[in-house]
């Protein structure tokens, strides 16, 4: 498991927090503009670019126009309110907190205006104003909790310990609070020497969900001075036996093993608050809640500028977002001193393959490797940069190499074996190819990637044709709204001469994936056979029309052309070579 998907699942508190908000996409990288790219003395033009770039979600660009145009009606509260909005998301917390004075002039309101002068305000340690802000905050399930956990380490940096807690307790609302409050609680507590009290609350969060990052380190943290370090040891271990290699967890296990007593998780109002944003931002983010999340995780970052966790948080959002180059930003900030610095470079390095900096991507993979060069994340990466580039030889031997680091492979390593039978496969090492997708599912039995894989590439090769239908049949059965499998099916089904079944099978797959061409020229061979030829044709154009690779589109130009050859189907050969076998190709 790289450390990428191991930061989904355990960064997030725990809480079920549901938030959908509307999010627009975007595809192009975000820069803001230079200087002479402003249209001066142009308000319609700054407002239609700064609309533009809203919308291609560059924050930065979006920030410059607005801020130009609101030279020319600086009272506006929409132009404002974008304006503070679009400053906020880019990160430069200072000046949206001066937009947000500007802003409740004309609009007293705005809540997030609120939020965000009352995290200025506690930042600067002005805890009264800061409370009063969070209190007009409010409007929902979440920002609820969120005005309730800031104004609670706000009262806390007054020197009212127990008063912040009755505060956070007094809150009643879903049952997911009840993790946020307890965890809050036991930092205030442990800050506070109240030892006992922090222990409850501790304890309390860890049984509500023992899988929680932040939760695991407070409390083994907290055990590490008051419980012994068997005690605390057990706590990490546990979390690790479930996600195992964590950074954090792996460096807290060395430090108390060596006979460390850890600090509290947070040392002050300030981290508290930060805590409490980057818990709840992280959490909404994975749950449709893009927006707010960005909002949440700057703020935490203002307060607390090298939180690991919520660096990597909101570097993952970006990637969700479709914005590699702004992730890297954001990796880049992370400390090298930081347990999490490594995780962070690898990232960094698949985002720069995304925006097709391979070269540099694979330069930086190679530095990692060498000075680790037992990292399976980066080997697993590497693999991963040369399999998308169909560099097929080379992604073996750097799966090889990953799968060299396991002494005892598990049913979590099942993906090593199946991408590198992948890579065996294209290369045209079928044997080694067989071999590691039967190692793969003996790991991980009836894995429907691998199924279909295999039972595919034994249809296709004429072996074993009974069991390989069947191993596709059950990986549709477990996926059968994934349009690739249902695909592997179809052409299985036509590869074997029933094309009836086929037809049926590859018309589905069209409407799980409609864009994508493989499955479109499939289908028109399968109508070819069936006689219904203009289907066929339509079938090609379209898949002509979705950008097929330039192998695929010579054989799809000569099929609009003459069509297919009367005496039989295409060679395995050209099937091998066009097809896209599962998710996993």
């Amino acid at each position: 498991m790289t450390y990428s998907l191991l930061y989904r699942h355990a960064a997030v508190i725990g809480a079920v927090v549901m938030l959908s908000m509307p999010a627009a996409s975007a595809a192009r990288a975000a820069q803001a503009p230079s200087q002479q790219d402003v249209l001066s003395d142009n308000a319609a033009g700054n407002y239609l670019a700064a609309r533009h770039a809203g919308v291609e979600r560059d924050a930065a660009a979006a920030a410059t126009y607005y801020l130009n145009v609101l030279k020319s009606d600086p009272h506006n509260p929409d132009l404002l309110s974008q304006a503070f909005l679009s400053v906020l998301t880019e990160g430069d917390v200072d000046q949206a907190a001066k937009l947000a004075d500007k802003l409740l002039q004309v609009d007293h309101s705005d809540r997030i205006a609120r939020l965000v002068l009352g995290v200025r305000a506690l930042k600067q340690r002005q805890y009264g104003l800061a409370r009063q802000d969070f209190s007009q905050s409010v409007h929902g399930p979440v920002t609820d909790l969120t005005a309730a956990l800031l104004s609670a380490w706000a009262t806390y940096g007054s020197g009212d310990a127990r008063g912040a807690v009755d505060e956070m307790d007094h809150l009643t609302g879903p049952d997911w609070y009840g993790i946020f409050k307890d965890l809050h609680a036991g930092l205030i507590y442990d800050l506070a020497n109240r030892k006992k009290d922090a222990g409850k609350r501790y304890e309390s969060a860890y049984k509500a969900d023992s899988t929680a990052l932040r939760t695991v380190q407070a409390y083994g943290r907290y055990l590490s001075r008051n419980g012994g370090k068997d005690a605390a040891l057990k706590v990490y271990r546990d979390f690790d036996a479930q996600l195992p290699d964590h950074p954090l967890i792996q460096q807290e296990i060395k430090q108390v093993s060596e006979g460390a007593k850890l600090p509290p998780l947070v040392e002050s109002a300030q981290g508290g608050a930060a805590e409490a944003l980057y818990g709840i931002g992280a959490s909404i983010g994975r749950r449709g809640g893009e927006d707010l999340a960005l909002v949440y995780l700057q703020l935490a970052l203002y307060l607390e500028p090298t939180h690991g966790m919520a660096l990597l948080s909101l570097a993952d959002l970006f990637e969700t977002l479709k914005k590699p180059d702004l992730a890297i930003k954001v990796y880049e900030r992370v400390p090298a001193s930081s347990p999490l610095a490594r995780s962070a470079q690898i990232q960094s390095a698949i985002d720069l393959d995304a925006l097709d900096h391979t070269d540099e991507a694979k330069k930086r993979l190679d530095h990692v490797i060498a000075e680790h060069p037992k990292d399976t994340e980066a080997l697993m990466a590497l693999g991963n940069v040369e399999r998308g580039r169909k560099d097929f030889t080379g992604c073996a031997d750097a799966y090889g190499k990953a799968i060299a680091t396991i002494a005892q492979p598990t049913k979590s390593n099942w993906v090593m074996f199946y991408f590198r039978g992948i890579c065996y496969e294209r290369a045209n090492q079928w044997p080694n190819a067989e071999a590691d997708m039967k190692k793969a599912l003996e790991l991980f039995p009836d894995q429907p990637l691998v199924l279909n894989y295999l039972g595919y590439s034994w249809v296709d090769k004429g072996m074993h044709l009974d069991e390989g239908m069947d191993m596709i049949r059950k990986a549709v059965e477990q996926r059968p709204d994934d349009g690739y499998i249902v695909d592997s099916l179809g052409w299985a089904y036509f590869r074997t001469g029933n094309y009836d079944e086929a037809v049926k099978n590859l018309e589905r797959a069209v409407l799980l994936k409609p864009d994508d061409p493989t499955i479109n020229d499939h289908l028109g061979d399968a109508y070819w056979r069936v006689g219904r030829t203009l289907e066929a044709h339509f079938q090609w154009a379209q898949a002509k029309d979705f950008n097929p690779d330039p192998d695929e589109l010579a054989t799809l130009e000569k099929k609009l052309k003459d069509g297919l050859p009367a005496e039989a189907s295409p060679s395995s050969a050209d099937a091998v070579k066009s097809k896209k076998v599962g998710n996993g190709g």
